[in-house]
Parts: C-alpha cells; sequence; structure tokens
C-alpha cells in the first residue's frame, strides 16, 4: 500500500473515497479513529492509502478531478 494524501478534512477523504470506489480502485484510510484519543483538535491527519499497482492510476483520477495539490508528494 502506498500513501495517496495526508488530510484533516473529513469531507475530502469521503469524496476521494467515493471518487476511488468508482473506479474500483482499492484503498484504506488510516489513523480515522484517533481523534478520539486526541480529543477532536484535528492534530493527527488521516492517510489514504491505496494499493502500490493502482498509484498511478489513483493519481491521475485524483488530477482529473482537480484535487492534485492534495496529492502526497513521492
Amino acid at each position: 500500500m502506498r500513501e495517496l494524501l495526508r488530510t484533516n478534512d473529513v469531507v475530502l477523504i469521503s469524496a476521494v473515497e467515493a471518487l476511488l470506489d468508482g473506479a474500483g480502485i482499492g484503498h484504506i484510510v488510516l489513523d480515522q479513529h484517533m481523534s478520539v484519543l486526541e480529543g477532536s483538535i484535528g492534530l493527527l491527519p488521516r492517510r489514504l492509502l491505496v494499493e502500490d499497482d493502482a498509484l498511478v492510476r489513483a493519481r491521475r483520477l485524483l488530477a482529473e478531478a482537480g484535487l492534485a495539490a492534495q496529492l502526497v508528494t513521492d
């Protein structure tokens, strides 16, 4: 799995998950339950990872959706 993006924006995470689901790209969101430990102050960003072989396709999909600025750079 490779990191595609890292953010505190739960709406962005939801939108990206919908795009990835629609394209059939496997993914997982890490650290989404850490807000319970941090007191919901948004200190720890959530990380969205995709399967290694789908990274290029996922990056292209997000770039086409206008979200290229949100992508983690290698």
